[in-house]
């Protein structure tokens, strides 16, 4: 298995941020073949989508994650900045780890689709993102 962790910095502001240029660029240093990329994210408050991201797609998911886990006085985790114990909810429904195949050497996506970090947590600007490739 190859294997490496790249920093993201995602500001203060909630983000969905595309990877597919740094995961396209781990597999060729990695001179993948056929396999699987495995990404990662060790962090409590942020996950990873594929998704359509420039067309609007990405503003949608973060109106909709706004909707679902408001930032308010409901949540029981209350350090940090307003409303952020919704962003310790957020792993469970955009999961900190996403698979892609891979075939010679390239992610096997649809015409549309990215690999994307989303993160909605204002208080850390600066993540870290785990890629691992594992030949077939």
């Amino acid at each position: 298995m190859h294997s490496e962790e790249i920093e993201v910095r995602t500001g203060a502001v909630e983000v969905v941020h595309d990877l597919s240029a740094e995961c396209e660029r781990f597999l060729r240093a990695a001179g993948a073949g056929d396999g699987l990329l495995h990404v990662w994210v060790p962090h409590a408050t942020a996950g990873l989508a594929i998704i359509e991201t420039g067309a609007g797609s990405d503003d949608d998911l973060l109106a909709a994650l706004r909707d679902l886990l408001p930032k308010d006085d409901r949540w029981r985790h209350r350090h940090g900045s307003h409303g952020h114990g919704r962003d310790h909810v957020l792993p469970a429904i955009v999961p900190p780890y996403a698979s892609v195949p891979v075939l010679g050497g390239r992610m096997a996506l649809g015409t549309w689709q990215s690999v994307c970090l989303v993160d909605t947590n204002v208080d850390n600007p600066v993540r870290r993102v785990r890629l691992s490739f594992l030949p077939g």
